[in-house]
């Protein structure tokens, strides 16, 4: 089969530089290839077509399902985490039927009903940060996440096993938080259980432990039926499709640990480049502040929301340091030609969100962080893709814009916080999305409002 600009690298060169350094791999692929390239790397099939022009997105993502098939099986790399039963994992009516059940956990009225709790979560961890004393924003933001999803997708507040399950949620995602322990997923050859004390090894035991934890707490809530939650978990419990059929327990517990692999490590990221970029570039700190100022004692979360500059600063953080670097991939189900190659069926082809988001004739200076540009144009769906597109878009992408909107106005609101170091982060691999190298270290220099802890929560220093 003839593939578009193959790059002219060793096939095992390809995937040792994908597996360790994507965003270099993706650079230099784009120097040669600006608009499609075919790559060999590891975890979609030996061989894919990599997308960063908008006409050709366009062209995927309003055809998924009829040109091509949003390629549920090329996901299942996540598999051994997420389960069989993922949204991630299904195909075909499967998969837009679980959807469509899924969808209005997400939307509307929920939203304003999680507003306050996002806030209150957020005010009572960084209370136990100390003045005046370096931490990592990245960790503290993967402790509100945290929190976040033990609250508004499991419902989860006290009592012994939601001690347990956040405990043990933090360990099992701690697999794909490093280049080396996440290539487990990339490489089936290396998940072999000889021991608990081997890496896959402890990660079978551990998801087993937590797995247990969460079809207890099923079985509990379908004995105990409570119509006024209106946590994720209990929404999900009482959704039916047009049968009348509900999930099973296997789907709820797929489900709930893909909202959590999704949601957690993907928003906390975004987080804590949003507070980089804040205080890394002092006139968008400025700006910021003086919209934050119009706002007045305890805004509504929706007003909060709309905010126009906050809008424009969430949306830059997406497009200049994505968390993902790039959508669920797609198979060509018939003979398709994109930008005048043609595609025959069973090729895989996957739109690139970092190489999309850095294309010059799209984003003038795109090395550049400039908030503005989000307030004087309106970028396609096509062009904007941080959450992806079409059949695949991301379920959760409300919750998780609504979250950090609201996260980092109420830090800005309460504390005056400082970068301690003067050097770039760097967008480096950390399990399955690019977070900060470094972490974004960070002091608080003053707090604006005394508060009163109400949870012991801890932090990381360094």
């Amino acid at each position: 089969m003839q593939l578009p600009n193959r790059l002219a690298i060793p096939s095992f060169l390809q995937k040792l530089h994908w597996a360790i350094d994507p965003v270099t791999y993706f650079e230099r692929a784009a120097q040669q290839y600006s608009d499609i390239f075919t790559a060999q790397i590891v975890g979609f099939g030996d061989t894919v077509v990599f997308i960063t022009h908008p006409q050709a997105i366009q062209e995927i993502f309003t055809n998924d399902r009829k040109k091509f098939t949003a390629a549920g099986k090329l996901n299942r790399l996540m598999q051994p985490l997420l389960g069989e039963k993922s949204l991630l994992s299904l195909d075909g009516d499967r998969h837009k039927h679980r959807r469509q059940l899924l969808m209005p956990s997400f939307h509307g009225e929920r939203m304003r009903a999680y507003g306050q709790l996002i806030c209150n979560i957020t005010e009572q961890i960084l209370s136990e940060v100390p003045q005046n004393q370096p931490f990592l924003a990245h960790a503290v933001m993967q402790k509100i996440s945290l929190q976040v999803i033990l609250k508004v997708v499991f419902g989860l507040n006290e009592g012994e096993r939601c001690q347990k399950i956040q405990y043990l949620m933090p360990l099992l995602l701690d697999i794909f938080r490093s280049p080396l322990t996440s290539s487990f997923f990339l490489f089936s050859f290396l998940q072999k259980d000889i021991g608990a004390w081997s890496p896959w090894g402890k990660f079978l035991c551990q998801r087993q432990q937590l797995d247990e934890l969460i079809y207890a707490e099923i079985a509990e809530r379908r004995n105990q039926e409570d119509p006024e939650r209106i946590d994720i978990l209990s929404l999900l419990m009482s959704a039916c499709d047009e049968n009348g059929q509900s999930m099973t327990d296997q789907e709820l517990r797929d489900e709930l640990m893909t909202l959590v692999f999704a949601g957690h490590e993907t928003t906390a990221t975004s987080m804590a480049w949003g507070l980089y970029w804040i205080h890394h570039l002092p006139e968008v700190h400025e700006k910021l502040k003086k919209e934050l100022d119009t706002l007045g004692n305890s805004p509504d979360p929706m007003r909060i929301f709309h905010l126009p500059y906050l809008s424009a600063i969430c949306n830059e953080t997406l497009r200049i340091t994505p968390a993902v670097p790039f959508t669920p991939p797609r198979m060509v189900r018939d003979t398709v030609e994109l930008l005048g190659h043609q595609l025959e069926p069973g090729t895989v082809v996957i739109p690139s969100i970092y190489l999309t988001h850095r294309r010059e004739d799209i984003y003038p200076q795109p090395q550049q962080f400039k908030p503005e540009r989000f307030l004087e144009r309106q970028f396609s769906p096509y062009e904007f893709i941080p959450f992806g597109g079409g059949a695949r878009s991301c379920i959760g992408q409300a919750l998780a814009m609504f979250q950090m909107k609201l996260v980092l106005t109420t830090i800005l609101s309460h504390y005056q916080l400082a970068l301690v170091e003067k050097q770039p982060e760097r967008l480096q691999r950390r399990g399955v999305v690019l977070g900060p190298g470094n972490g974004v270290k960070m002091v608080i220099t003053k707090r604006r409002k005394q508060q009163e802890p109400e949870f012991d929560y801890t932090y990381t220093a360094v």
